[in-house]
């Protein structure tokens, strides 16, 4: 075999220091590949990942794509106006940008609204009333029939722990987590809300009375945590048919808690057995469920229904009597007793 002469040559300093010179500029740009695509990832993605919220947006005729940014920008739903006309104008959606009333997210990505102002989506607006008094149960049969929303999934958003307020923290996922705290108001949402977005919208509303109201310093006033009162406020929504006996009815349960009795609210005996009855009979009583003032002392696990502002505020300013019973009379107002003895005598006369 020939004797192979080749010898590979030495790397000069020179080339040493271009190598190290290329090996930098290839990190360098990597770090700015990197750099600028999560910049561009961050502003084309949503503003408020996850929140299920609305905002009205109202796009003029005649309003260009700069026009329109800053509209976005100033609802707090994009986050660069410059990367909203660019991106626009390359992907060709300036000149198609519609003007109109639009329903639109901050969790949303840049991309997803301007698909929605292409579109023009004029979306339908609903209004809806939930009365006061209304369970869980009622206030979902009422938004399927008006076609915001299927009774099954509205039902299992309600059980799950993915909504922050304070008033949530400590209660548990399951069946009648929300109950007692979608407030009973009227609201106008589009057909394109979700199930989560609507329940949302109500327990803002919850929060936004309770806190004008100090509900929960004032509940703790008067010994009782914030659940312990708007289950009361939900048994006085129940029971009271005018407000001026509200403050007098929520006396009654106290009086009654504070002093170890059973409660017997006809409200909870209803609430356990799942439908109202127009008469409740000795053997409905005996129901077995924790909400059966008749059969288990102190107060229920949690609401039974979705108390108004009155009776919101009759718990916090609950009227001291001596009174602990209480009967209806025919045209929907109670009289009220300090002793069975005086309950037993407006039983026979009111009923």
């Amino acid at each position: 075999m020939a004797e192979n002469n080749y010898k590979q040559k030495p790397r000069t300093a020179k080339n040493k220091g271009l190598f190290k010179l290329y090996a930098l500029a290839a990190v360098v740009f990597i770090l700015l590949a990197g750099t600028a695509y999560v910049y561009f990832y961050s502003v084309f993605s949503a503003v408020q990942p996850g929140v299920e919220k609305r905002v009205k947006v109202t796009v003029p005729e005649g309003s260009d794509s700069h026009h329109i940014a800053s509209i976005l920008k100033d609802k707090g739903l994009i986050k660069n106006k410059t990367v909203f006309v660019y991106y626009s104008k390359f992907t060709g959606s300036a000149s198609r940008l519609k003007a109109g009333e639009y329903d639109l997210s901050p969790s949303r990505s840049l991309p997803a609204i301007i698909d929605s102002l292409v579109a023009g989506t004029r979306e339908k607006t609903i209004k809806y009333t939930i009365p006061e008094g209304y369970t869980l149960e009622q206030i979902g049969k009422l938004l399927e029939k008006k076609g915001l929303v299927e009774l099954d999934k509205f039902k299992k958003a309600a059980n799950r722990g993915d909504f922050d307020y304070p008033f949530l923290e400590d209660i548990t996922e399951g069946p009648g987590r929300m109950e007692g705290y979608l407030f009973p108001d009227t609201y106008q949402v589009t057909n394109s809300y979700s199930e989560k977005e609507i329940i949302n919208i109500m327990l803002e509303r919850f929060q936004e009375v309770t806190e004008k109201m100090n509900f929960s310093r004032r509940s703790q006033n008067i010994d009782l945590s914030f659940r312990e009162a708007v289950t009361i406020a939900s048994m006085v929504e129940e029971e009271a048919k005018v407000d001026p006996e509200r403050p007098v009815i929520a006396g009654v349960i106290l009086n009654r808690l504070y002093k170890g009795q059973l409660l017997q609210i006809d409200a909870t005996v209803q609430y356990a057995l799942g439908e109202h009855h127009a008469k409740l009979y000795n053997k409905d009583l005996k129901v077995d469920s924790p909400y059966n003032t008749y059969k288990y002392p102190g107060l229920p696990p949690g609401p039974i229904s979705s108390p108004g502002k009155n009776s919101l505020q009759a718990v916090l300013e609950a009227q001291k009597t001596n009174y602990l019973y209480y009967v209806a009379r025919p045209d929907g107002t109670h009289a009220f007793a300090e002793t069975l003895h005086q309950h037993n005598v407006n039983i026979n006369k009111y009923q």
